[in-house]
């Protein structure tokens, strides 16, 4: 080698060390050959990931619950800006880094059905997150009247009132340990025999909300062939709440001769329908959903008639947490 001025054969020593590795004795036959160990000399560290296949050294972003690292579009390293810029009315982090909603901020999270008549008790302490309520409270609707027409002759019905509504939203400080909660009766059917109709029951959250339940049918008309008519049914006042409203009033009922006319539909409520109107004779129609009044009846030729029950209530506790 010209440079290290050795000739013919060359005495100068290469010696590799650590991931470097030399081989050959320096002639032309068997010339230097110098090479790396990339597994010995590079190795992932915190961090780093590194594939000696192909020799590519990586960012690890951990897989840890709560970390935003990752990779954008352009293969840099992103982090989700929402990570790191929280909403502080909303969010909190807990001591291992974790984003948490706060309690009071999460929003409807259950939501507990009281659709049969009768008295329940809302228990607080079963929901330990609970922030406040919103409670939307059904009462029942009235039911109509029978009716019981002599030969020749017929009895036209006015429908039951709705039951009114109400609703309140209360915070989780303001409910007692247990609330009281009432679902009122669907007013009862009228008997044939010309029997009035009976009133909805009132349905109640505590002292927070009540709504009143609808009026009953009342058996008015007497019996016979002329043109007559009865006024329909006054449904019920507003109750109490945070918002409350009465339920709708029965139809009035027309008779045009023994056996023409037209009964009145019942009245309908905030979370139902009324039992629909007749032309012909026949017992009172039922209503739909929750808190309608019933149908009036309708007797021609001395074929007696019941009326229709009014529609049970319903009340409807929404948890926020």
């Amino acid at each position: 080698m010209a440079r290290c001025g050795c000739q013919g054969g060359c005495s100068c020593a290469i010696n590799g060390a650590g991931a470097v590795d030399v081989s050959g004795n320096g002639s032309a036959s068997s010339p230097f050959v110098v090479s790396v160990d990339r597994a010995e000399l590079l190795q992932a560290g915190p961090g780093i990931t590194y594939h000696p296949g192909t020799g590519t050294i990586s960012a690890l972003p951990s897989t840890d619950p709560g970390n935003a690292l990752t990779f954008g579009s352009d293969n840099g390293v992103f982090v989700f800006p929402g990570a790191i810029d929280l909403c502080a009315e909303y969010f909190t982090t807990d001591g291992s880094g974790d984003t948490c909603l706060k309690p009071g901020s999460m929003g409807l999270r259950q939501i507990v059905t009281y659709s049969t008549a009768g008295t329940f008790n809302f228990t607080k302490a079963d929901y330990p997150w609970l922030a406040r309520v919103m409670v939307k409270v059904q009462a029942g609707g009235g039911g109509s009247a029978g009716a019981s027409a002599a030969a020749a002759e017929s009895i036209w019905r006015a429908g039951g009132a709705g039951g009114g509504y109400a609703e309140a939203l209360i915070n989780v400080a303001s409910l007692s340990a247990v609330e009281t909660v009432t679902v009122g009766v669907g007013g009862a059917a009228g008997a044939s025999a010309n029997g009035a109709g009976g009133a909805g029951g009132n349905s109640s959250f505590g002292a927070h909300a009540t709504a009143l339940g609808g009026t009953a049918g009342a058996a008015t008309m007497a019996t016979g062939s002329t043109v007559t008519t009865t006024s329909g049914t006054t449904g019920p006042a507003a109750g109490t709440g945070s918002w409350a409203i009465g339920g709708g009033a029965g139809e009035g009922a027309i008779r045009l001769s023994g056996n023409a006319g037209i009964g009145g539909a019942g009245g309908s409520s905030r979370m139902g329908h009324g039992g629909a109107s007749r032309a012909t004779a026949g017992v009172g129609i039922v209503p739909r959903g929750y808190g309608g009044g019933g149908g009036g009846a309708v007797s021609a030729n001395g074929a007696a008639q019941a009326g229709a029950a009014g529609e049970r209530g319903i009340v409807i506790v929404e948890l926020y947490g």
